[in-house]
């Protein structure tokens, strides 16, 4: 799933490639794709797209006078540049195509879907608050004003474990499955750990990892092209999706706890005193 990085860098990508240029036509492949029908995705068309911003895990393409274009990306969602557009429409059938934006040069790009999990969602609206998920989201970790004091104050009285809290879009906005692993290895913590429990000093050590974690990851992503983001945000993961090789800070090997729809990474010597963490269904919090 794109978290916080991989959308700032399409945000930036979208930035330099659609700013002052004119909508010419927004095409429809998958239905379900739309989560609004009011403004039309025809209103989309014929104006110029002035900014494009990023809130939480949420890319919104702002356009002259009109409306929003705002899209989640969801777990196998996915942004395709092409500097020359296919001629002709789309042909709708069982693809991973979803949605399909072009400009008045002949570039634009394509949304897809991997996979049967239709989660993709694409909203046409007069203001991003007026999406949901947008608006419950909480703030954003790389924003000026979150500091420490901001990190304690939200995980005061959170009875959920880290790993939980950090996922949470309306606790924290942009990190997810991926980034909470990394942002737990760095600051050496189970992600079992229950929030409220953390001390003076592991807050400010889960602070310095969350922001540290995701301004590397930002900055790896900053300039690569859309195509080639899945591949830099996988070569700079640590322990995330790296079951059984050996930590790159001990050398111990990495572990896993599996869920119904998701997996967790964890490195036993880096972060829970050596211990294995066992089935969570069966697992004791670790402190």
């Amino acid at each position: 799933m794109p978290e916080l990085p991989e959308v700032e860098a399409l945000k930036d990508f979208l930035t330099e490639h659609l700013v002052g240029h004119e909508i010419v036509r927004v095409l429809p492949v998958a239905i379900s794709v739309l989560k609004t029908y009011e403004p039309p995705l025809s209103a989309l068309e014929g104006r110029e797209v002035t900014a494009v911003r990023r809130y939480g895990k949420f890319l919104d393409v702002r356009t002259a006078d009109g409306p929003h274009l705002v899209t989640h990306l969801a777990r196998a969602g996915w942004l395709h540049w092409k500097d020359r557009l296919p001629d002709g429409p789309p042909r709708p059938g069982k693809g991973p195509l979803a949605l399909r934006v072009a400009l008045e040069t002949g570039a634009g790009f394509d949304l897809t879907e991997a996979g049967t999990q239709k989660r993709l969602a694409v909203y046409v609206v007069t203001g991003p608050q007026e999406v949901p998920g947008v608006a419950r989201l909480g703030p954003d970790p790389l924003a000026g004003d979150f500091d420490e004091r901001r990190l304690a104050e939200l995980l005061a009285g959170e009875r959920r474990q880290l790993k939980g809290a950090l996922r949470d879009q309306s606790l924290i906005a942009g990190v997810g499955n991926a980034y909470s692993d990394e942002i737990l290895h760095a600051a050496k913590m189970s992600p079992f750990k229950l929030a409220a429990s953390l001390s003076e000093e592991e807050t400010a050590r889960l602070y310095a990892a969350l922001r540290d974690t995701l301004t590397e990851a930002v900055e790896r992503s900053r300039g690569v092209a859309a195509g080639r983001l899945k591949a830099e945000k996988k070569s700079g993961l640590r322990v995330h999706g790296r079951t059984g090789e050996p930590c790159s800070v001990c050398g111990d090997t990495i572990r896993e706890v599996s869920f119904a729809d998701s997996s967790l990474q964890y490195c036993p010597t880096c972060q829970t005193g050596g211990k294995p963490l066992a089935d969570r269904r069966l697992s004791r919090l670790l402190k």
